[in-house]
Formats: C-alpha cells, structure tokens, sequence
C-alpha cells in the first residue's frame, strides 16, 4: 500500500459519505424519506469495493482506530487515516454549506 494512493482514497470516500450524509439527513426537501440507510449504506459499499484493498476502507477515524486496535491496519498508518478522514469530512461540509447556507445543523 502506497500511504498517498491510501490518503486520497480515504480522503475522497470521507468526503462522499459525509456529503451523502449531510445531504439525505439535514436538507428539508429529504424530510418524509426513507431511503437515508440505502444511500449511507451503498455509499460506504461503493467505497469498499472501489479502494478497500488501496485503504482498508475506514472512512471514519474511529473505524481506523478500532481497525488498529485489531490489529487490521498497521499503527504506523494511523496518522493517514485520521488526517485524511478528517479533512475529507470538513472539506465535505464547506462544499456542502455552499449553497445551503440555511441548513439547520444535524440533531
């Protein structure tokens, strides 16, 4: 695993899920549906599929974190997962924030 295919892969699928989340759980126009858990979920599975042997496929610090206490990412990594997760999950809200400057925040 080279650590910046597996940074970009972890920062571009944190940014789809936490977009996909922000958008199906906070926008008014969504309130009534329920089809949030098949978009998070197939969100998720995408990512796992298209960059799980790239990554691991955490996509959320804790995941990464848990995965190292198991012993399913290496520790010496750890940083890449929680660096690269967090600044896909902000650079995520800024985009989403953009045009729905009026979004109450989730509850």
């Amino acid at each position: 695993m080279l650590p910046y295919w597996a940074f970009l892969a972890e920062f571009l699928f944190t940014f789809a899920l936490v977009y996909v989340v922000l958008n199906v759980a906070t926008i008014d126009a969504t309130k009534g549906n329920s089809y949030f858990g098949l978009a998070i979920g197939f969100t998720v599975l995408a990512g796992a599929f298209a960059v799980g042997q790239v990554s691991g496929a955490a996509f959320n610090p804790a995941v990464a974190i848990g995965a190292s206490i198991r012993v399913m990412l290496p520790w010496s990594n750890l940083w890449l997962y929680i660096v690269a997760e967090l600044l896909g999950g902000a650079a995520a809200a800024l985009v989403f924030k953009a045009p729905n400057p009026t979004s109450p925040p989730p509850s």
